[in-house]
This record gives C-alpha cells, structure tokens and sequence, in this order.
C-alpha cells in the first residue's frame, strides 16, 4: 500500500507542486489556514451547499443547461472557490465534495477530494471560481471513487466543460460521462479541465466521519453518515 501511494504521488508530483506553487502563498489569506481538519470540512459542506443554490438560481444560460441535465446525474461534484493561477503554467485545484444518488434517487454522505491539474496556456493572474461535476454514470461514479488519476483518458472518461464566460457546445458535449460547470469568466478558456486529477482527501474524510474510512465506503457502499450534511442532501434532493 506504500508503494502504491508513493507511486501515485510521483506520478503527480508535478501536477501537484504546479498547484501548490500557486495556492500557498494565498493560504495565509484564508481563514481556513488555521483551523482545525473538522472545522475545515464543516465549512466545505457548508459552501458546497451555497454554491449549489447559488448555481440553481443562476439565470445564466449554462447554469440553465445544467438544471436541466441535473435530473439525469447518478453523481455530483461541488467545488467551492477552486483557485486559477496563470504563471508560467496554469494551475487550478480546490476541494470539494463527491456525492451519488443510491438506487432509489436518493442522495447519499459526501466523501471529500481536491482537483489539481497543470495546463499550458492560461492567461497571466488568478481567480477564483465554482465549479460543478455533474456525473450521468454509474461509470462515472465508481471511477472517481475507486481511481486516483486524471480526469479523461485515465479513467476512461468524457469530459464536456460549460462556463459561464464561455459559450458552450451542447453539440460536443452530446454523451459526456461528466460535465463541468463554471461560474469563473473564462476559466476553462486556454484550457481544459480534463486532464486535471481527483485527489482522495483521507484526511478530511477520516475528520468528518471520525474513523478512518474510504471514498467506496462513503458513497458506494452508505457505511457512514453524519447528519451535518444532511442539510446539503436536501438541498440536492429538493431540485
């Protein structure tokens, strides 16, 4: 299992020094930079719970797409505030929240990841942005909970990509295991977010469920819970 683990990180390594390289000279401006694990995922489910309402009051035309591919999705992935850095590669990564519908539609606990990708391209400066997977796969799914690699040809994966600054194809997007919605202007101009890599946060999972437990045991399998996110799972559940 060491080896494994080893393996992966040097696999990404240079995927994740990019993103490192740009979000830790702006960790000191967050609050969250000194709180505690718990208090951390506590505040992720929280805004992972506003960005989706926020993104389903939207009137912005790909945020209108998105309600309406919404019913069809086995899984969800929110990504409050994901950071965009242009330097000399860009770089965007962020923590979010991984949910899926059970058998019957319901909607089941969150087991927590953070994105980080490397592209070529992307215009000089930062934002900061939501960003939204919706997953139309029992394929989809299980590939991000089972696998740690990049989103796309790694997992076997198509990938459509809808932001808000950027007119969207509905017509290449036609059959996406996955598609990603943005409020950030521009964020996926110069750049696409496949490619970028699901990262499994242990820690943040063990911390909010208390034990250690996998990504599979949290959404495939429903092993734990914790009623803090119930709230979050109405709020799916309700649109």
């Amino acid at each position: 299992m060491l080896h494994k683990n080893i393996s992966i990180l040097s696999r990404f390594a240079p995927l994740v020094f990019i993103s490192l390289f740009v979000l830790l000279p702006l960790s000191g401006c967050t609050t969250l930079s000194s709180a505690s694990p718990e208090e951390k995922v506590a505040t992720l489910v929280t805004k992972s719970e506003q960005v989706f309402t926020e993104f389903w009051s939207s009137n912005e035309k790909p945020l209108v797409q998105m309600r309406k591919l919404y019913p069809d999705a086995r899984g969800i992935v929110i990504l409050p505030g994901a950071i965009k850095g242009g330097f000399m590669f860009g770089a965007e990564g962020g923590s979010g929240v991984l949910l899926a519908r059970d058998i019957s539609g319901r909607w089941g606990y969150p087991a927590f990841y953070t994105m980080a990708a490397g592209s070529f391209g992307l215009q000089v400066g930062g934002q900061v942005s939501d960003i939204v997977l919706l997953l139309f796969s029992e394929k989809a799914v299980r590939s991000l909970v089972k696998n740690q690699g990049k989103l796309g040809a790694d997992l076997g994966l198509t990938i459509g990509t809808v932001s808000t600054g950027v007119e969207a194809s509905t017509t290449t997007n036609v059959g996406a295991d996955i598609m990603a919605f943005s409020s950030g202007v521009g964020i996926f101009a110069g750049g696409s977010i496949e490619g970028a890599v699901m990262i499994t946060r242990n820690d943040f999972n063990n911390a909010y469920y208390g034990d250690e437990v996998t990504p599979a045991q949290i959404v495939l399998d429903a092993a734990v819970s914790n009623p803090a996110a119930d709230k979050l799972r109405s709020v799916l559940t309700q649109n």
